[in-house]
């Protein structure tokens, strides 16, 4: 997909998030917060709820369909043959094995990176899709590995709880913002000034602008630190349906890849679903904010618990 192709697609997503959310606020009479008596509390947090949660919900209920589009994901006929009819049956198997009631949509997708992704608004909607350079790398076993870690999470419900997350989180951010936006306005009031705030519009908007710049970091250390937890919960039901054995040498040889720098980080889609992936690539502070635990982490998890 081109990049103008990629852009005009996140433009038509945010504007009908966007429309959506409106149209529940003005139905809801929410929105104007801001009084001469001060902050109206209810209001302003039925608006951060709204905004965080609505957003971070329609995101998941589009995520499978905009996966596909944006990697390139090239779907595989349950009823194929050969190799991708194996692939296919695999996660079938390993699918029941989780208890899931139907199995997820497998895909394949471009690229030499070694990984793989689950996602989907459901449990009886997702989609699993493997990278092309981890199936011409990996053997039968390190392959059902990977997958029963996707399985895992689907069959955790990962895609859900992420989302309640990061809505919550979306959703303090908000209103912690404008919190201090507006105690930083009370502050900077003078006795000859309007009363209203010490604040123009424009200046509150860009100060809760900055605000939510520094609480958002805050917030995605949370958000990333039960991602890293959900992957271990995911390497340990791997583990359970295809072997502790399989989801180690998956995990050894994705740690190979990464050594050897077999990854396209520029083409592995938005950061959103990179947190889906199987692997990423945590260092030093930054790994506060990485998705994914180290993998040698992993791996002694995985060695530990046997």
């Amino acid at each position: 997909m081109t990049w103008v192709k990629r852009i005009g697609l996140f433009f038509l997503v945010n504007m009908a998030i966007m429309i959506m959310v409106s149209l529940i606020l003005n139905l809801l009479g929410v929105g104007q917060y801001r009084t001469v008596q001060g902050l109206d509390q209810g209001n302003l947090l039925v608006f951060c709820l709204v905004w965080g949660m609505v957003g971070s919900f329609v995101s998941l209920l589009l995520s499978k369909q905009i996966a596909i589009w944006t990697m390139k994901v090239q779907l595989i006929d349950p009823r194929a043959m050969g190799a991708e009819g194996e692939l296919v049956r695999l996660v079938d198997r390993l699918s029941k094995s989780a208890g899931l009631g139907k199995t997820p949509v497998v895909g394949i997708y471009p690229g030499q990176e070694v990984n793989a992704f689950a996602t989907g608004p459901t449990k009886n909607r997702a989609l699993v899709a493997v990278s092309q350079g981890l199936l011409q790398r990996m053997d039968k076993d390190e392959v059902e590995g990977v997958l029963a870690h996707e399985v895992s999470h689907i069959a955790n419900g990962d895609m859900v709880t992420m989302t309640l997350i990061q809505g919550v989180v979306n959703a303090f951010v908000m209103y912690i913002a404008r919190v201090a936006a507006y105690g930083v306005s009370q502050f900077l009031r003078g006795d000859n000034e309007r009363e209203g705030g010490g604040l123009s519009h424009l200046t509150y908007a860009l100060t809760v602008m900055a605000f939510e710049v520094v609480f958002g970091i805050l917030g995605s250390i949370v958000v990333a630190s039960f991602s890293r937890y959900r992957e271990y919960r995911a390497d340990a039901g791997g583990a359970r349906l295809a072997g502790r054995h399989k989801m180690i040498g998956a995990l050894r040889r994705l740690q190979t890849a990464m050594e050897r720098g077999v990854q396209e980080p520029e083409q592995s889609g938005s950061s959103s679903l990179a947190a889906f992936k199987i692997a990423g690539r945590p260092s030093g502070f930054l790994a506060l904010f990485s998705t994914h635990p180290p993998l040698e982490a992993r791996i002694a998890r995985l060695q530990q618990a046997g």
